[in-house]
């Protein structure tokens, strides 16, 4: 610090010892990796995960050197490891540290020092190796980005501030609370990267996407969750401990939770156009799931589309039976037109439900409590057809999209959905008829910012001129109150 170094020049003290700071060598491997910039072609990756790690070392008082990326031959990596060994203090070898065909990092460790580890009981990450050559720490970093970061801010981080001479800095951690069953298998530790937004005053978290490649979840992410290696996950509601990753603060967050529809993505990327330190985050758990979690006082509000069968009505009865004693304010956001999402020229022929009927077309259906399982099992019902008689009836998605992406890739034949999805992938389109979908509110949260703000959104001139732009929908009572509780 500046003070410090007039403290020493007050002494007399013109010349000090130092730790210099550490040089950490970053080495991609791979055929397939390639740098930034360059003209790609079928099979090509991107070399990301060097820029990642590189902005790390230098998060933790490190300076990055950067390697060329270096195709899988066995003697030309085992001359890039001496080279860059001899140019910094530790080595991270990026790639190539599972037990593929041509993944030579292990072995050439073996060859050039020792293997202290290879594998440990982390996800993601589990295929790190740790050892050293010519006395220097190395590190098999997984190739994956998420998993690669993960390694490297477990394992590469105590040796770097070590190196330094400085002592490691605490985590930051906070109380908070799972808005939704995280489910984990037995056997490692697993670290979920989540988002957080506060209700009330209580602190919720969101779970994030868990692949290994799934470069969004660090860019998203507030904070790591940790479910211990002998648990099988959390149940909703779990009170759980979180380690913060934003520590210059986490936005005021809107907490939607509920049925998904597309409509809300592009309310959250206006938020964040027009209010810089707000946002919305959405987590898709069905209409259900979303008036149990308003219940909880685990939401701000709650995506909902639930057609009472006997009345004709959506949404009022089932709020006003889920949330017996809460007071309760429904608004509308859009009708949606639902249908049966096909390939393009529907190839299968598909004309009604009934095609659906012990014909052998492989059927994607939402998870149960979602709005549409609720439409789909009451046309079945007037249809009078049996749910055992849909093949594929008890395999579940938890978006539109997830369903669309299910047809486009051919591992469904058909599917329920909205058709902003189907237009989305091109997809055909089959109408079923129009739905309500509201969003359910808290009158105690009615004039919270949170959400005032999505309100002010949807009376709003730039929200009209996307909602004009959607197919399937209709805005005719956006913003209107439908009822209240």
């Amino acid at each position: 610090r500046p003070y410090d170094l007039g403290g020493l020049l007050t002494a007399g003290l013109t010349e000090v010892d130092v730790f210099p700071k550490v040089r950490v060598a970053l080495l991609p491997t791979g055929t397939e990796i390639v740098a930034p910039g360059t003209p790609l072609k079928p099979g090509d990756v991107i070399n990301s995960n060097s820029r990642i790690l590189g902005g790390l070392v230098e998060e933790w008082g490190g300076i990055p050197v950067y390697a060329p990326s270096t195709i899988d031959d066995y003697d030309l990596l085992k001359e890039r490891i001496l080279e860059y060994r001899d140019k910094a203090d530790v080595l991270a070898v990026i790639a190539g540290s599972s037990h593929g065909r041509e993944d030579y990092t292990v072995p050439l460790f073996r060859q050039l020092g020792e293997v202290f580890v290879h594998g440990v009981a982390i996800r993601p990450g589990k295929p790190v190796s740790l050892g050293a050559v010519g006395g220097k720490p190395v590190i098999g970093v997984p190739g994956y980005p998420v998993s690669a970061a993960l390694a490297f801010e477990v394992f590469a981080r105590p040796v770097i501030y070590r190196k330094n001479g400085v002592s490691l800095p605490e985590d930051i951690y906070k109380k908070a609370y799972v808005g939704r069953k995280t489910v984990s298998s037995l056997g490692a530790e697993e670290y979920m990267r989540v988002r957080l937004g506060k209700v009330r005053d209580k602190l919720m978290v969101q779970s994030l996407p868990r692949g290994a490649g799934t470069v969004t979840s660090l860019v998203q992410a507030d904070g790591v969750i940790c479910v211990p290696q002998h648990s099988e996950g959390y149940p909703a509601g779990a009170e759980v401990d979180v380690r913060i990753l934003r520590p210059e603060g986490i936005p005021r967050t809107t907490v939607v939770v509920g049925s998904h529809d597309l409509v809300l993505d592009h309310i959250a990327d206006l938020i964040q156009q027009k209010r810089p330190g707000f946002r919305l985050i959405s987590s898709h758990v069905g209409s259900m799931g979303g008036l149990t979690a308003l219940r909880r006082g685990e939401a701000h509000l709650a995506g909902t589309h639930l057609l009472d069968e006997e009345t004709g009505e959506y949404n009022i009865s089932s709020v006003k039976r889920v949330l017996a004693g809460h007071k309760m304010i429904l608004v509308n956001l859009s009708y949606r037109i639902q249908g049966m999402l096909v390939l393009p020229g529907n190839p299968k022929g598909i004309k009604s439900l009934q095609d659906l009927a012990g014909s052998g077309l492989r059927f994607i259906n939402r998870q149960r409590g979602s709005g549409t399982r609720l439409l789909f099992d009451h046309l079945l019902k007037e249809e009078g057809i049996a749910s055992s008689a849909v093949q594929g009836y008890e395999r579940e998605e938890y978006t539109h999209m997830a369903v669309a992406v299910a047809v486009a890739s051919g591992s469904a034949d058909v599917g329920l959905g909205i058709q902003a999805a189907a237009s989305a992938l091109g997809l055909d389109f089959l109408p079923v008829g129009e739905e309500h979908y509201d969003l359910c509110i808290p009158a105690d949260l009615w004039d919270e910012k949170e959400v005032s703000l999505v309100r002010e959104i949807l009376d709003g001139s730039d929200f009209q001129q996307v909602a004009g732009q959607l197919q399937g929908y209709d805005f005719r009572d956006c913003g209107k109150i439908m009822g209240e509780t």
